[in-house]
């Protein structure tokens, strides 16, 4: 084909991919991925991580320096225009850690993992951390025991029904149900004045099989570190919210910031969570907050009672982001941007050296193609970010730093984060869920010789709902999963509004070495992704989308799918406040009949719940009416990109550009200037993570949760906002309309 006719097909089908029209083969360049494919070696991909995870390399610690070193080192190898580059950021270690029970028995916790001969990172010791919550208030306190199950609130809805109060005590809550933040957040609304989380067998251990070394499942000892800093309410460095944490930078005092915990709280082991659960009495817990334990849970509280002490180092740490530059040749100031974290807990095989040494491979076959004659239209960059165990600092800070630059110039941002064997997953913008599901088209399973979308088909029918699986055999694309937080992309996403794409493997690698020391490269390698094939597959996918994002002619955003997804999210809120309403008066209706009280054992305490004020009824038309207007001009887009794809006509370069600020634009116009009631940092009015979830996603966050929290003023201002926003996201699909349509 010659160039001429090659641009003139490229731009055509990158423009009916836009308008939610099948995404061509002829789209990509088959001959460079090829060749990008052939450069690809699972080798590097096991060495580096071998190199990489050989000692703890936290914030702060000699060998997250060292992998910086290398992994800059190798950028600037590669043909990267590579910088490193530094922020002081707030990191508190652990100084005194000491949990014990002092009644009806004596017990002290190990707090510790042993080394494993099998494991020889393991007895590094003298390096790491040892289990603790980063982020953990000081104290030093002794209360009765009560178990909260996850702790989160409809928990402690059913602790109320059993007349069960924390307030004065000290919870202790398994892992699961939400992010660790969470559970400290809610103890301490309720009156708690610590808290404990252990890591439950029946969700992280031996109830889903072996545990290590004999299988990849979490032992008695392993311990699951991790920030609890509130990050629902900002991420980043506590001390400088918003701006980036440079020598120069405004920080707040510790006593002025409002996302650090306010009662402490410590990690344990089940083996040390077994003595104080096995010692609590009062009622049975519900059945769905067993566990897989040897014992009778119970709810408490006491008669066990603990001692809980907690004190950290508040030191400030240097954290160190790796930045590498590939120039575009015709769109500098168009950037595709590409990230992976290096810091770890401990040695960080899995999370997050799995994914990143992938996303090195990849950086490092676009550089050899580029040092082979090819160059990108865009500028490509790639980030090894630091900080982000602690709470997305290196990465936000950067994105705060550089945010009127990365507001003028990134298209997208792509990220990974620990990656196994398994399944492919996608998360993200759904402007590029077309996109994203065009790639998984044109990459092998290595284990089943399919693409890794019928994979993930396959896996869909076969756990999904009826209605999902209807679905499934009548739509051309997988939907992909709408973003909340816990990884690099809430920053792009949630703060400045970058279309942003979350990337990864997984499902069959076993688990149970999370945040652990035992996440080493001996558990990779044995249960991870032996053989790295995994790795080469993620850094095939990723890869596709780099250079494919690079150098469409057009950037292949899509309309339709996020269209008839806002449609289903405006529905829900819709449905939440119709089924809130019904189960209100439903729930009134009960307490009347007395029903809680005649039915409820009389040898136990049981509380009847408190009645709810009636449910309104909101307003929806300004959403409904955005709505339709967003349908109406996606429509309208969608027509004249066919009838551009009839014609065989061509757009201008100039029109092309316009196309791409407009698309560029596009996530922006989806922020707000206020940001989300309370948490002014989360500016997405599509999604956020939620205040009482924290990984878990809110779509159309400030809507939902206003009903979910029963401010009904405050849904009203809500639905609003977001119309106001559809209202803008209308207005540049059809400004893009106008400029396809134009002969």
């Amino acid at each position: 084909m010659n160039a001429r006719r090659r641009w003139a097909v490229l731009v055509i089908v990158a423009l009916a991919g836009s308008a939610g029209l099948t995404y061509a083969q002829e789209s990509v360049d088959t001959l460079l991925e090829k060749k990008f494919d052939g450069i690809l070696d699972p080798g590097n991909l096991r060495s580096w991580m071998k190199e990489l995870s050989s000692h703890p390399h936290h914030v702060g610690s000699r060998h997250d320096r060292e992998n910086v070193e290398m992994i800059s080192r190798l950028f600037r190898s590669w043909g990267f225009d590579t910088r490193v580059e530094e922020f002081s950021v707030l990191f508190p270690t652990p100084r005194i850690r000491l949990l014990e029970m002092t009644a009806p028995d004596t017990f002290r916790a190990g707090l510790a993992e042993p080394p494993l001969p099998e494991d020889s990172t393991s007895g590094l010791t003298a390096e790491e951390l040892p289990p603790y919550n980063c982020y953990s208030a000081d104290g030093d306190v002794t209360g009765d025991l009560v178990y909260v199950n996850y702790g989160v609130p409809k928990d402690y809805e059913e602790l109320d029904r059993r007349g069960i109060d924390v307030k004065g005590k000290i919870v202790i809550a398994r892992y699961g149900g939400s992010w660790r933040g969470i559970k400290p957040k809610v103890a301490a609304e309720h009156g708690a004045i610590g808290c404990i989380i252990y890591s439950d067998p029946r969700d992280d251990g031996y109830f889903n099989g072996d545990v290590y070394p004999k299988g990849a499942y979490r032992n008695r000892f392993g311990a699951q570190r991790g920030s609890v800093l509130d990050m629902p309410i900002y991420a980043g460095d506590p001390l400088t919210p918003g701006v980036g944490a440079t020598a120069d930078a405004h920080r707040l005092k510790r006593e002025e910031v409002k996302v650090i915990t306010t009662i402490p709280v410590l990690p344990v082991s089940y083996s040390d969570a077994l003595p104080l659960l096995g010692a609590l009495a009062g009622p049975v817990a519900p059945v769905a907050w067993r566990g897989a334990l040897p014992i009778t849970y119970h709810c408490g509280p006491g008669p066990a009672r603990v001692h809980l002490h907690v004190t950290s180092n508040w030191d400030m740490a240097t954290i160190r982001d790796v930045i590498g530059v590939l120039p575009g040749r015709t769109r500098p100031d168009e950037w595709i941007v590409r990230g992976n974290h290096q810091d770890a807990w401990v040695c960080g095989a899995a999370d997050p050296l799995s994914g990143l040494v992938a996303m090195m491979e990849e950086a490092r076959a676009v550089g050899l193609l580029a040092r082979g004659g090819w160059r990108p239209a865009r500028t490509i960059v790639y980030c090894a970010w630091d900080g982000e165990e602690p709470g997305l600092l290196g990465s936000t800070e950067w994105v705060e730093t550089h945010q009127a630059e990365l507001e003028r110039k990134a298209a997208v941002y792509i990220n990974s984060d620990g990656n196994g064997r398994g399944f492919f997953s996608a998360g993200g913008s759904h402007t590029l869920e077309k996109f994203v599901n065009g790639v998984a088209r044109d990459v092998d399973d290595p284990e089943t010789h399919v693409s890794v979308l019928a994979r993930l088909k396959a896996l869909s029918l076969l756990e999904g709902s009826a209605e999902d699986r209807k679905e499934l055999r009548e739509r051309a694309d997988l939907r992909i999963g709408a973003l909340g937080s816990g990884s690099d992309y809430s920053p792009f996403l949630q703060h400045i509004g970058v279309a942003a794409l979350n990337i990864g493997y997984g499902g069959e690698n076993g688990g149970g070495s999370y945040h652990s020391a035992y996440d080493s490269f001996d558990h990779y390698t044995r249960f991870g992704d032996p053989g790295f094939v995994y790795g080469i597959t993620q850094a095939r996918t990723t890869g596709r989308m780099v250079l494919r994002l690079a150098d469409a002619p057009v950037l292949p955003f899509d309309f339709g799918d996020f269209t008839e997804t806002i449609g289903r999210y405006v529905g829900e809120v819709i449905k939440l406040a119709d089924d809130m309403r019904a189960a209100t008066e439903e729930r009134n209706r009960e307490i009347g009949d007395r029903a809680f009280t005649l039915a409820a054992d009389p040898t136990q305490v049981w509380v009847d719940p408190p009645r709810r004020d009636p449910v309104p009824h909101l307003d929806f038309s300004p959403l409904q009416n955005a709505l339709d207007r967003l349908q109406r001009n996606t429509a309208r887009f969608t027509d004249a990109a066919g009838a551009l794809r009839r014609s065989g006509r061509t757009p201008s370069e100039p029109a092309c550009r316009a196309l791409d600020a407009l698309y560029m634009s596009f996530e922006r116009s989806l922020t707000t200037a206020t940001g989300l009631p309370g948490r002014p940092w989360y500016v997405h009015a599509i999604y956020a993570p939620g205040k009482y979830t924290g990984y878990g996603v809110k779509t159309l966050p400030g809507v939902r949760e206003a009903i979910e929290t029963r401010k009904w003023k405050e849904a009203g201002e809500q639905i609003v906002v977001a119309a106001h926003v559809l209202e803008k996201a209308a207005g540049i699909i059809d400004s893009a309309a106008e400029i396809i349509a134009r002969p």
